[in-house]
C-alpha cells in the first residue's frame, strides 16, 4: 500500500503491465509517491477545479492530483501501454478522473473541461516547451489556465525564470513573464527518475495574470523578441534592423541604447519597443 490511496506502489504497477520508460516519447517516471503529492500540493487548492495533466504514463502525479483533492483530472496519455494502469486509477476514484488517448499537440482539451481550470504536468520532455509556449500565447487573455505547475528539464526551468544579465534570459522568459509570475517550486534530481535522465528536473509553478504587466500587442512583441534573441550576440540596432529603418530612433524612443544586446533589455523596455514599433 503507498502512502497516499489505497492502490499499488508503482513499481508493482509498472511490474505488472510490463510498462518501460520509453525515449522517444520522452518518458521519464516518477515513482514515489510522496514526491508526485507535494507536486500536487506546489499547484494550489484544487479542490474547486478541474486539473488538466499532459503525460500522465503510469499515473504518479495523478494520483497526487486527485489524493490532495482535484475535483477532476483530465489525463491525456499518447501510450496505449499506460491506459491499463491510469484505468485503474479511474475505478479508485469514481466521476473524478477522465483519460483521454492522444496527442496532447492535436487535442483541444476544453471541451472536457470546467472552469477554473490548472494545468499540472511532469511533461514529457520532448514537447514540454513547445506545449508551454502555446499556453502562453493564446489568441485572448487571460487564458483557459489559471495555473501551470509544470516538471522541466533544469535548464528549461531556469529559462522561464531567468533576469535580464543572465545567460538562461531570452523569448521564453520574456513570454512567461509578461503575463505570468513564475518562479522554481521544486528541484529533483536525476535518481528521482526511472530511467534517470542525464540532466536534473525542476518544478516551474505559473500564475496568470490578469492582464499583461506591460501594454503590448502580442504578435509584435514576440516578432521583436525572436529577432532579437535570434542574433543575441549582435547589437540590436543590427539585430533588428529587418524591424523598421528607422529602428535607432526607435530605440531611443523606447529607453534603448542602440549598442545594447537582447540580454541586457528588461521585459518593460521590450514592451516599450513593440509600442513604438506598432506605430506607423
Amino acid at each position: 500500500m503507498s502512502a497516499i490511496d489505497p492502490l499499488p506502489p508503482l513499481r508493482a504497477v509498472i511490474a505488472s503491465h510490463g510498462l518501460s520508460a520509453r525515449k522517444s516519447l520522452g518518458q521519464n517516471f516518477l515513482l514515489d509517491l510522496n514526491l508526485t503529492a507535494k507536486i500536487a500540493r506546489q499547484a494550489g487548492d484544487l479542490s474547486q477545479c478541474d486539473v488538466l495533466e499532459i503525460g500522465p504514463g503510469p499515473g504518479g502525479l495523478t494520483r497526487g492530483l486527485l489524493a490532495e483533492g482535484a475535483r477532476r483530472v483530465l489525463a491525456i496519455e499518447k501510450d496505449t501501454r499506460c491506459l491499463p494502469a491510469l484505468e485503474e486509477i479511474a475505478a479508485a476514484y469514481p466521476g473524478r478522473l477522465q483519460i483521454i488517448n492522444g496527442d496532447a499537440l492535436q487535442l483541444d482539451p476544453l471541451a472536457h473541461l470546467t472552469p477554473p481550470i490548472r494545468v499540472a504536468a511532469n511533461l514529457p520532455y520532448n514537447i514540454g516547451t513547445e506545449l508551454l509556449v502555446r499556453w502562453l500565447t493564446p489568441a485572448d487573455w487571460p487564458p483557459f489556465w489559471q495555473s501551470l505547475t509544470l516538471m522541466f528539464q533544469r535548464e528549461v526551468a531556469e529559462r522561464i525564470v531567468a533576469a535580464p544579465g543572465s545567460k538562461a534570459y531570452g523569448r521564453l522568459a520574456i513570454l512567461a513573464q509578461w503575463r505570468s509570475t513564475a518562479r522554481i517550486v521544486m528541484s529533483l534530481p536525476p535518481e528521482a527518475f526511472t530511467p534517470p535522465p542525464k540532466v536534473s528536473s525542476a518544478v516551474v509553478h505559473l500564475e496568470a495574470l490578469p492582464e499583461p504587466r506591460f501594454p503590448a500587442d502580442p504578435a509584435v512583441l514576440s516578432r521583436v523578441v525572436a529577432a532579437a534573441f535570434n542574433q543575441r550576440r549582435k547589437m540590436l540596432r543590427a539585430a533588428l534592423k529587418g524591424q523598421a529603418p528607422d529602428i535607432e530612433d526607435r530605440l531611443i524612443a523606447a529607453g534603448i541604447a542602440p549598442t545594447e544586446r537582447a540580454e541586457q533589455v528588461g521585459l518593460e523596455q521590450f514592451c516599450a519597443l513593440a509600442r513604438t514599433l506598432a506605430r506607423p
